[in-house]
C-alpha cells in the first residue's frame, strides 16, 4: 500500500500525519511518500521521518519528492492540505478589503466574500492536483484538508465527477469535548450524528448506546450553564500572553477543564441563539459558524474571534509539532483502515457531495454528514426530518459555492460577482466590481487568471 502526503513540507502537518501512519498496526509497513513543492522543508521533514523509522525498528519505506507525476505512481491513498502563498497575508487581505468597501465579515477564510476568493486563489492549484491523480492513479482515494472545503469538494466533483475526493475537517472534535463534559457521560457511551455544510454543521441527534435514550433534550437544558462558563480562545489567548505556554485546543480534550471562562459563552455566541430559536447545537465556534450569515456579526463573540486569530497564527509560528509522535491525532486514518479491514464503523463527519442525503439541497452540493466505512469506500448516510429553518439557513449559502465554481471553471469575473451578490454576508451592491478588481489586482498572482 502506497500513501502520498501533500504539502508534506509544513511541519504541523507532516510530522502530525506521519504520526499517525506509524501508530496504526493496519497500515504497518506501509510505502510513505512525501511531496511537496518547498525542497528545504522537505527535506526537513524527510530526515526527521527517516530518523524516527530507525530509531522505531519501523519497516516502512519513505521517499520524498517535489515531483508531483512522480510521487502519484502507484499510489492507493493521497492526504493532501496545502495552501498557496503567503497564508496570513493574502488572509488579512480577504478581511480587510471588503472590510474598505463596507462589508463586515467576521472571519474572511470560508464563507462572506474572504472566503470566495480563499476560493477563487486555491482551487486552481487542487484541480491541477487532482488532474494528475485522474491521469495516473484515478482510483486512489483523496482525502483534502485545505479550506475553504465544501468550495474546493464541490467544484473538484463538478470537474471530475469520477473522483474519489472526501474532505475531513477537525469541527467535529468540539462535539468529543463538550459532550462528556456537559453530559457527564463517557464519550464511548454516546452517539451523535451532525450533518450541514462544512464549518456550518449542527448536532441533529444524540442518543444514549446502550438504552438507546434520546439525550438532545438533557443538551439543551443544561448548554446555557456549560456554555457560559466552559473556558474559549480569549482564555487560552491570556494564558499564552501571560505565561509563554499554548495550550493545544485543537485537540479538543476530553476531559472537562476545572477553570471557568473569564468570558460569558465565549466564542459561542451564535450557539446561544442557536440553541434557543433552533434547539439545535452547532458543532463549532462563532468564527466558523458566523461566516455563513448576515446577522452573525451583529451577536458574535468578536473579542474571541479576534483572540482565536491570534492564536493560531501563533500555534504555527512557535513549532509546538516539533517531533514525531506515534499518536492518532486525525479521523483519516481510520478511515483509511476501515477501507483496508473492512470494519463496517460509522464516521462522524465527511464531506461529500449529498446525492439525496439531504433531500431539500441540490444533489451537487458536497455536504458534511456521517458515513458508512467498509471496503466499498465511503458511504454517505442518509440525514431525514431535519428542521425546515435550519434547512433555510443552509440553503441560504448554496448559491455561493456554485457561482464560485462557475468563476473558476470559466475563469469569469462575473460571476465573482454574482457570487458576491448572492452571498448572505453582502448587504450591498455598489462598489462590488471595483471591490473585486482591487482583489484581483492584489492578489494577481492567484486571481489574475479572471477575466
Amino acid at each position: 500500500m502506497k500513501i502520498v502526503l501533500v504539502g508534506a513540507g509544513s511541519v504541523q502537518f507532516g510530522y502530525g500525519m506521519l504520526g499517525d501512519i506509524f501508530n496504526s498496526s493496519v497500515l504497518k509497513g506501509c510505502e510513505i511518500t512525501l511531496l511537496d513543492i518547498n525542497q528545504e522543508a522537505l527535506d526537513k521533514v524527510f530526515k526527521t521521518a527517516q530518523t524516527f523509522i530507525k530509531e522505531n525498528s519501523l519497516n516502512n519505506i519513505i521517499t520524498a519528492t517535489t515531483d508531483r507525476k512522480e510521487a502519484f505512481k502507484k499510489a492507493d491513498y493521497i492526504i493532501s492540505s496545502i495552501e498557496v502563498g503567503n497564508r496570513f497575508q493574502l488572509w488579512d487581505e480577504d478581511w480587510k478589503v471588503p472590510l474598505q468597501y463596507g462589508i463586515n465579515q467576521v472571519y474572511g477564510e470560508n464563507g462572506g466574500p474572504g472566503g470566495v476568493f480563499h476560493s477563487l486563489r486555491i482551487i486552481p492549484v487542487v484541480l491541477e492536483i487532482i488532474k494528475d491523480v485522474m491521469e495516473i492513479c484515478p482510483e486512489a482515494y483523496v482525502f483534502n484538508f485545505s479550506n475553504p472545503m465544501t468550495a474546493i469538494c464541490t467544484a473538484v466533483h463538478r470537474v471530475y465527477p469520477q473522483a474519489k475526493f472526501i474532505g475531513m475537517c477537525h469541527e467535529i472534535g468540539w462535539l468529543y469535548k463538550w459532550l462528556p463534559a456537559m453530559l457527564n457521560k463517557d464519550i464511548d457511551d454516546l452517539h451523535f450524528r451532525a450533518a450541514g455544510l462544512n464549518h456550518f454543521s449542527c448536532m441533529l441527534e444524540l442518543h444514549d448506546k446502550k438504552s438507546g435514550k434520546d439525550l438532545y433534550p438533557q443538551v439543551l437544558e443544561k448548554a446555557n450553564n456549560f456554555f457560559e462558563k466552559e473556558p474559549g480562545y480569549s482564555d487560552v489567548f491570556d494564558e499564552y500572553l501571560a505565561t509563554g505556554k499554548l495550550q493545544s485546543e485543537e485537540q479538543f480534550s476530553k476531559s472537562k477543564s476545572n477553570k471557568e471562562s473569564n468570558y460569558k459563552w465565549a466564542d459561542r455566541h451564535i450557539a446561544r441563539l442557536m440553541l434557543k430559536d433552533y434547539s439545535l447545537l452547532p458543532i463549532t465556534v462563532d468564527s466558523h459558524f458566523g461566516e455563513y450569515l448576515s446577522w452573525a456579526w451583529d451577536i458574535v463573540d468578536h473579542r474571541g474571534i479576534l483572540d482565536f486569530y491570534d492564536y493560531y497564527k501563533t500555534s504555527l509560528t512557535i513549532g509546538k509539532h516539533s517531533e514525531i509522535k506515534k499518536k492518532t491525532t486525525e479521523r483519516v486514518i481510520p478511515i483509511i483502515e476501515g477501507i483496508e479491514t473492512n470494519s463496517g464503523y460509522e464516521e462522524a463527519a465527511v464531506n461529500i457531495p449529498n446525492n439525496g442525503l439531504i433531500e431539500d439541497l441540490p444533489p451537487w452540493i458536497v455536504i458534511e454528514t456521517p458515513a458508512t466505512i467498509d471496503k466499498n469506500g465511503i458511504t454517505g448516510i442518509k440525514i431525514p426530518n431535519i428542521s425546515k429553518g435550519y434547512l433555510a439557513l443552509l440553503r441560504s449559502y448554496v448559491g455561493v459555492y456554485d457561482l464560485t465554481a462557475e468563476a473558476i471553471i470559466h475563469k469569469d469575473k462575473k460571476y465573482v460577482i454574482q457570487a458576491l451578490l448572492a452571498n448572505p454576508v453582502v448587504h450591498q451592491a455598489s462598489n462590488l466590481e471595483e471591490l473585486v478588481d482591487r482583489m484581483i489586482d492584489t492578489q494577481n498572482k492567484w486571481l489574475g487568471y479572471l477575466k
